[in-house]
């Protein structure tokens, strides 16, 4: 498919395998957005949670650079910074006024790529990751997020929580972290994206000048083979899990299927529309049964998420305990609906066209772009899907959307987790 591309970055790579992709956006910030391949998927059982908990220590220092130096550089000079850790992948970024990028730039890179991992901030900050994980086991959202990866999938690592449990936490060793960092930090798995009001060339030099001075500075790369397993089958029948929540005053309901991922993109577009339509928005199938309605939920919503091993469809639902097979029953009829009735053409349409608008409106500051671009080239090592989303999505036909749901949504094999609250006492009852 040809196409006008949503944007027009530049891409250089160094001899040693490091991508730069930059463009000029006129808007008086710059975003540096420096992504690594290495998230949660690929640590071992033994140190699940170290993307994350490195993540954590990369702001601790560096040879050149005292514990909090960076952060008050960054706040002395207005700017802003972050991180994250996902299964997939670890991004750090800070958003600068352009004359203050060639200053704070090469420090956001010496962080990432050579930290001093000190002991003594490795124990104190080993408590705030452990805080973390207490904090995530006690928020329902993030509970019933837990049951659903668990309940999803049965061997790939996406099951397990990206901050690891806590007996774990507790038990790595600095060493560990450090042949961690060194296993996947460096220019090989490493995208640098940067977004901003200057040129392209002065944004490339930049980085491309920092990262010379670093490099001499940094241990080599230890890499290591990493097998994951194969994608898993669908299931092939109603796999049922059903806890007790003493925080819930209301039911949470999750049904899941096991769909592609990444690794099979364009499977994943369709899935895309098929969750637009059935749960998202005020004019969603399932909204407007369910909610408007018979009033039977109180909140409802369908999501694609495209991995990349695999992805995972799901439905999700709050709702009082007693509807929760009224509920089941009706997301089942409203699968079949799609199955056996392909959408009209005007319904598609108007669907198509919110999901491409919804796309572009959000990449078009310079975080967004930067975000964007780093993600897809790190993960896939390709730009050309980040451009074409809107408009494959409305080339897709009723045809397309309706065979994805018959494909990969059985309304008689899917995982189900519910999360009901305590059942009352006779005497509350009362």
């Amino acid at each position: 498919m040809t196409t006008t591309p949503l944007n027009t970055p530049t891409i250089h790579q160094l001899s040693n395998g490091l991508t730069i992709i930059a463009e000029q956006l006129p808007v008086e910030a710059v975003n540096l957005n420096v992504w690594f391949q290495v998230g949660s998927a690929v640590e071992p059982d033994p140190i699940n949670g170290m993307a994350h908990f490195l993540e954590h220590m990369m702001f601790k220092g560096t040879p050149n650079l005292k514990p909090g130096d960076f952060d008050r550089l960054v706040e002395q000079r207005g700017g802003v910074m972050n991180a994250a850790t996902s299964q997939d992948y670890t991004h750090y970024y800070i958003t600068t006024a352009p004359k203050d990028f060639a200053e704070l730039a090469p420090l956001q890179l010496e962080l990432v790529s050579n930290p001093s991992l000190p002991e003594d901030e490795f124990i104190r900050e080993k408590k705030v990751v452990l805080e973390e994980i207490r904090r995530s086991e006690d928020n329902t959202m993030r509970r019933t997020y837990a049951r659903a990866m668990e309940t999803c999938f049965e061997s790939l690592p996406y099951r397990r929580p990206v901050l690891g449990p806590a007996e774990v936490i507790s038990d790595v060793t600095p060493e560990q972290m450090r042949e961690f960092h060194q296993q996947w930090y460096h220019p090989g798995t490493m995208t640098v994206s940067v977004v901003g009001n200057l040129p392209v060339e002065t944004l490339i030099e930049t980085v491309t000048g920092a990262w010379e001075t670093i490099a001499p500075q940094c241990d080599p790369p230890s890499p290591k083979t990493v097998s994951f397993p194969e994608p898993e089958a669908p299931f092939r029948e109603i796999v049922r899990r059903s806890y007790t929540d003493p925080q819930l005053q209301q039911a949470r309901l999750v049904m899941l299927w096991r769909v592609p991922g990444l690794n099979d993109l364009q499977e994943t577009y369709p899935l895309d529309v098929v969750a637009a339509i059935l749960g998202q928005g005020k004019v969603s199938r399932l909204f407007r049964q369910l909610r408007e309605e018979e009033k039977l939920v109180s909140a409802i919503a369908a999501g694609n998420s495209s991995q990349k091993l695999q992805g995972n469809f799901s439905i999700s639902a709050r709702l009082p305990e007693e509807n929760l097979d009224k509920v089941e029953t009706a997301i089942q009829d409203q699968i079949r609906r799609l199955q056996e009735e392909p959408i009209s053409e005007l319904d598609l349409n108007r669907i198509q066209t919110k999901i491409a608008n919804r796309y572009i409106f959000a990449n078009e500051k310079p975080s967004d772009r930067a975000n964007l671009y780093g993600y897809f080239f790190s993960q896939l090592g390709d730009l050309q899907p980040a451009f074409n989303y809107p408009e494959i999505i409305r080339h897709l036909t009723p045809k397309d959307v309706q065979e994805a749901a018959q494909k990969y949504l059985s309304p008689e094999a899917y995982g189900i987790v519910t999360l009901s609250p305590p059942a009352l006492t006779k005497k509350q009852a009362d």
